[in-house]
């Protein structure tokens, strides 16, 4: 069933531990692939990026934060929804208010994230080069997608 009455807001820092309870539900719901040691990394490491990007939330009529994303520079750093509202259209309301108000045309996603990977390219987004290791140095090998120019 497709979101209604929802509302896009800028997360403050008081709401960082709502978007952290985000993240670890998306991150359970769709990484599957990352050990347990790792999955406690990423969420001790996460918050520290919080501050260093444009934060938006996307909440339901009652306020509850249902996913966020974080965007720099032209790209896309971070894209969660929760997982009690996946196949809402969530992430596809984040996404193009990123694409529309902050210019995005490029975004990192571990390559065994199938449905991720899907979802990008959806939007026309293509995979430019890859790495076999993520940023921190783990083997979760990463897709640098690039958005397709509209022709």
């Amino acid at each position: 069933m497709p979101l209604q009455n929802y509302t896009l807001d800028n997360v403050t820092e008081a709401e960082y531990s709502k978007i952290l309870a985000v993240w670890e539900s998306s991150v359970k719901a769709t990484h599957h692939f990352l050990k347990e040691e790792d999955f406690e990394f990423y969420k001790n490491l996460v918050p520290q990026y919080f501050s260093a990007v444009t934060l938006t939330s996307l909440k339901d009529k009652n306020g509850q934060i249902l996913g966020f994303m974080g965007t720099a520079d032209g790209n896309l750093e971070m894209l969660f929804v929760h997982a009690d509202a996946r196949g809402q259209g969530v992430g596809k309301i984040l996404l193009a208010y990123a694409l529309e108000n902050f210019n995005i045309t490029k975004v990192d996603v571990n390559r065994d994230n199938e449905q991720a990977v899907g979802f990008y390219e959806k939007f026309g987004f293509r995979t430019v080069a890859s790495s076999e290791i993520d940023g921190c140095g783990k083997p979760y090998p990463i897709l640098h997608m690039m958005l397709k120019k509209q022709q």
